[in-house]
């Protein structure tokens, strides 16, 4: 009893890309990118994100204001909004052109096998995309994080920004993203892999012979 399949394999890759998705799309919009807790103020916590800076204080609450204009922002966090724009997209193109590539679901076509293999390598291509482009600004903007703490020129009494949470979820949502569409194609191997074993444990039929006619001549006498 083979308790992995083909079938179970595209139910998990398609499980693991939909995850993926909403971290990502949770990540993009949260502000919880960076962090920074002064020593001169501990009542007072600020968040960045890639749309809003945010303070924390324990009399008011939370409070947060929106970047005003895209020209002031820097390089960084304008790239890192584009590409994890493109993330949430091809993650949910991935996961609309996977639905009708699954085993079990009809097309209503006469070549399936066939149009459900391409579905997939397609939903798997996109996938690693959306993967790509969710670690990509996020290694970028945990990159340039580092470098300013580290920024000797700056006194030791300027607060330093530090990871916030959602850096850590953005990397595990590309994981997810990359991790799923490879299985994608894992799946697609296995089923050619049962495609051919089912066609070799075919009965091998005997080919039949071309029927020979025979005519019987008749003389009119």
């Amino acid at each position: 009893m083979v308790l992995l399949t083909a079938k179970i394999m595209e139910r998990t890759a398609l499980f693991v890309i939909f995850g993926g998705l909403v971290t990502t799309l949770v990540t993009t919009f949260i502000p919880l990118w960076k962090t920074l807790n002064s020593e001169l103020n501990e009542v007072e916590n600020w968040y960045s994100g890639l749309w809003h800076i945010c303070i924390f204080a324990e009399e008011v609450g939370m409070q947060c204001k929106a970047f005003e204009s895209l020209m002031a922002l820097p390089m960084d966090l304008l790239a890192s909004r584009v590409l994890m724009l493109v993330s949430v997209g091809t993650g949910a193109l991935a996961v609309v052109v996977a639905l009708p590539g699954l085993e079990g679901v009809e097309l209503g076509s006469g070549r399936q096998q066939g149009l459900k293999r391409g579905l997939l390598i397609v939903s798997g291509v996109l996938s690693w995309v959306s993967g790509l482009t969710t670690l990509a600004p996020v290694s970028l903007v945990a990159y340039v994080t580092l470098v300013e703490f580290w920024d000797e020129n700056l006194p030791d009494v300027v607060p330093r920004w530090e990871y916030g949470e959602a850096m850590f979820s953005g990397w595990f949502a590309g994981l997810f993203l990359v991790i799923g569409g490879s299985l994608f194609f894992v799946a697609v191997c296995m089923a050619d892999h049962d495609g051919q074993q089912r066609v070799a444990s075919l009965p091998n039929t005997p080919q039949e012979k071309p029927r020979s006619q025979y005519y019987l001549k008749t003389e009119v006498l």
